[in-house]
């Protein structure tokens, strides 16, 4: 005995001959379709993108607005003679100092043991 109404047989017969997954399909396709004309309305409503003369340039002599160019080096420790400490306030608040001449290549080398790197396989000091 079948119990299913016409139209109960007849959504049945038509999802099982597919047409209800083909319209299904081109209404997510008008929907995405609709999405995308929508996008290019509201990246035409813009504002436009600078032309690459129109860009801001970087000043003449390469450093960065704000940017300053200085050498450290360390403060020298000031001495005392033997009989009296040197008290911290006494000291300065920094200890390095600017210096308008580069490091020797000497200095700027570093000779101190070698840490290793992760993975290296080497032990970590002075292998």
């Amino acid at each position: 005995m079948n119990t299913l109404s016409a139209a109960e047989n007849l959504a049945a017969g038509v999802w099982q001959s597919g047409l209800a997954q083909v319209l299904g399909g081109l209404i997510v396709v008008v929907v995405l379709i609709g999405a995308v004309w929508l996008g290019f309305r509201l990246s035409d409503r813009e504002s436009r993108k600078p032309k690459p003369e129109e860009q801001p340039h970087r000043p003449d002599t390469g450093a960065l607005p704000g940017e300053m160019a200085e050498y450290r080096r360390p403060a020298e420790m000031p001495h005392t003679d033997g009989e009296h400490r040197l008290m911290p306030y006494q000291l300065k608040e920094s200890g390095t100092e600017t210096s308008p001449d580069p490091p020797s290549e000497e200095k700027r080398k570093w000779g101190g043991i070698s840490s290793g790197g992760f993975g290296s396989g080497g032990t970590g000091h002075g292998d």
